[in-house]
């Protein structure tokens, strides 16, 4: 599958519903996952790469990953977009990922990201180009 990329901004409604940029939908195609994600956002898994991940997390041992697999799949939906492409997200997700109206979603390679916007600005705003370029270095790009 060719990287997942790009930055869209749809808005959510009152009945917690955003349209998902059909340019992503159709990438990560039918059944794709919705989960928690790191730094307070959404994922956004195609079935494939979600299989991918459900397989690293079942290798996860101990108390905190066994904790970690609860989470992450007690956590997680799939996506069932209606026929505006509108997508109803869930008040548990929507509360960790603290989305309010304004959304950003991006491609990020192998998931997509949802946000809620002003938290992707402080989030994207963390670290100086210097910094990204200084990281970047270490590998060759």
């Amino acid at each position: 599958m060719q990287p997942l990329m790009g930055t869209y901004n749809p808005t959510l409604d009152a009945k917690g519903r955003m349209a998902f940029p059909s340019k992503l939908r159709d990438r990560l195609g039918p059944g794709f996952v919705i989960t928690i994600g790191l730094e307070g956002c959404l994922y956004a898994y195609s079935a494939e790469e979600w299989e991918n991940f459900s397989e690293k997390l079942r290798k996860v041992t101990g108390a905190v990953g066994k904790q970690a697999i609860r989470k992450y799949m007690a956590n997680s939906m799939e996506a069932d977009c209606d026929k505006q492409g509108r997508l109803n997200i869930p008040a548990n997700l929507r509360e960790h990922a603290g989305l309010t109206k304004e959304l950003v979603v991006i491609g990020n390679i192998d998931h997509c990201e949802i946000w809620d916007a002003a938290r992707y600005e402080a989030q994207n705003n963390k670290f100086s180009d210097e910094e990204l370029s200084a990281a970047l270095d270490e590998l060759c790009i």
